[in-house]
């Protein structure tokens, strides 16, 4: 009842604005209209679509303070942009969103996935516990001039957190870039992932010594000690390797490792998110998740977005295809396919 579970289904429910509209209204004041001003309880819509609040006065749209503050893409069309990037699980790319929704600039469709981005990582979310295995990676491609898998500047060092459920299996994970491999830096990450009185399974790197005196049960395994008893040391923390390497495989394949270092980030608490909802039984709860913190997010300005990296310049679109991308809500075509000759 709260969420669409097939695409035939979503088409039904968000068939015009108006009907986006009142979702948005059900998930942010389900039980009823409250202020944003005053906090009060109480009001009723205006003429102008707004609500006015029965204490103070002030008026108030659906969207005001929310993802789709001052919108100017019809809620049809980030509705399907939201299905679209929660059903596919493996996400989409700017330049297929672009092309399937017909929008007249790839910044326009990349600011959208940007926006969706942002909201991913929900407030005060419950940290890693039981069996966490932690270590890092590295993420990025070649550079001219630069030897060596660990070359400064060749790639960003990654803290990767995963839990551990017995006797096999997965269950959520963490990932955050890292400035270097020091204490001072893999102590906070540890702390900010993982619930105090874990069971937390590292390597020898002597940058997680001490992590046993910060509430922790650590277990350091030694990779020289592994190797010379003859034994993988790709098997001693499985799961972070896992993760690692499905995330690798993801940005190449969906994104084209077409990733700047500047919104890896987000790129992270994307897959981050898709990998600690992989078991959901429909994508359809997906997409209401990802609406759900959209309507709980302050709002996010292209200028955010931009502001250490630009994202790809195209050349200005062909007549008819400027401006903004033309609403999901349409009159019903009469069989245009009757209309002219078969070419």
């Amino acid at each position: 009842m709260h969420y669409p579970r097939s695409t035939g289904e979503f088409q039904s429910w968000f068939a015009t604005d108006a009907d986006c509209l009142d979702y948005l209204e059900w998930l942010r004041w389900p039980e009823g209209f409250v202020c944003l001003r005053c906090e009060h309880a109480g009001g009723w819509a205006v003429a102008d679509g707004r609500y006015k609040c029965a204490a103070c006065g002030a008026r108030t749209s659906v969207t005001a303070g929310t993802l789709f503050d001052r919108r100017r893409t019809p809620l049809t069309v980030w509705f399907t942009a939201c299905w679209l990037f929660g059903a596919q699980k493996g996400g989409l790319s700017a330049l297929s969103l672009q092309r399937a929704l017909e929008i007249g600039s790839y910044p326009t469709a990349w600011a959208m996935l940007h926006r969706l981005r942002s909201v991913l990582v929900r407030p005060g979310r419950e940290r890693l516990a039981g069996t966490v295995e932690v270590d890092e990676t590295y993420i990025g491609g070649e550079e001219p001039g630069l030897a060596g898998g660990r070359a400064k500047g060749k790639k960003v060092m990654v803290g990767v957190a995963v839990e551990v459920t017995e006797p096999h299996g997965y269950g959520r994970c963490r990932m955050t870039i890292l400035d270097d491999g020091s204490a001072a830096t893999l102590h906070p990450f540890i702390t900010a992932s993982i619930e105090p009185g874990a069971r937390v399974i590292t390597d020898g790197w002597q940058g997680y010594r001490g992590i046993d005196k910060l509430g922790y049960s650590h277990e350091p395994r030694s990779q020289r000690a592994a190797r010379a008893r003859g034994e993988d040391i790709a098997k001693l923390l499985p799961g972070v390797h896992r993760v690692a390497s499905l995330t690798k495989r993801w940005l190449l394949g969906t994104h084209q490792g077409a990733v700047t270092e500047a919104h890896l980030q987000s790129y992270l608490d994307e897959f981050t998110f898709r990998f600690n909802r992989r078991n959901s039984h429909n994508r359809g709860m997906v997409f209401y998740r990802v609406l759900e913190l959209a309507v709980g997010h302050d709002p996010v300005r292209y200028r955010d977005l931009v502001l250490n990296s630009q994202p790809k310049q195209e050349p200005p679109a062909p007549p008819g295809r400027r401006g903004h991308p033309p609403s999901i809500d349409r009159p019903r075509a009469a069989r245009p396919w009757r209309t002219g000759p078969v070419r």
